[in-house]
């Protein structure tokens, strides 16, 4: 099993403390701040958190997992939702289907970034978003190691050939905008 990936009781990730470090409602107000979207595709979505605040703005939500268990603990939160077993290298769905494609604290997971970005990439059609940890030793979150430099994440979107890359700083994490 991938080290990277979260194997621990599902319900930590709805802890109301963790909730409230992740700043749910401000990372989706800034992803809609000036747009019109109608559908999300959310990339790990774990228990479905950002899948759930994404709903509550009336707009289509698909969410992928690799993880089975996720993915039932997302359907049992948001059955009027559609999820799906998938890696985030391997996106199950056709070119541009989504407005938005999100990361949220999973990036740093995933087997091959450039692959996992570009499909992302591929899915949407305005914005691509990775909400991660800062690159700084801290004790809440994963290893140093297992965290990633913004620079990477440049490099990334700029190899890939997004229009333009921005970094929105949170309390406790980084928001990582890429103009499809």
């Amino acid at each position: 099993m991938n080290e990277r990936v979260f194997n621990k009781n599902i319900e930590r990730l709805r802890n109301p403390e963790r909730k409230e470090r992740l700043e749910i409602d401000r990372v989706v107000d800034l992803i809609f701040t000036n747009k019109s979207i109608h559908s999300v595709l959310d990339i790990g979505t774990g228990s479905g958190l950002f899948a759930e605040a994404f709903f509550n703005k009336n707009v289509a939500v698909t969410g992928i997992d690799l993880n089975p268990e996720m993915i039932e603990a997302s359907k049992s939160y948001l059955p009027d939702c559609k999820f799906y077993i998938s890696k985030a290298e391997r996106i199950p769905f056709g070119n541009k289907l989504f407005d938005i494609a999100f990361f949220g604290l999973v990036f740093h997971e995933v087997d091959d970034y450039l692959k996992a970005l570009s499909e992302a990439q591929r899915v949407a059609t305005l914005e691509v978003f990775i909400l991660e940890w800062n690159y700084k030793i801290e004790e809440l979150g994963p290893p140093i190691e297992h965290r990633i430099n913004p620079d990477f994440i440049k490099q990334l979107a700029n190899e890939l050939g997004f229009k333009s890359f921005e970094i929105i700083t949170l309390k406790h994490l980084a928001l990582y905008k890429l103009t499809v």
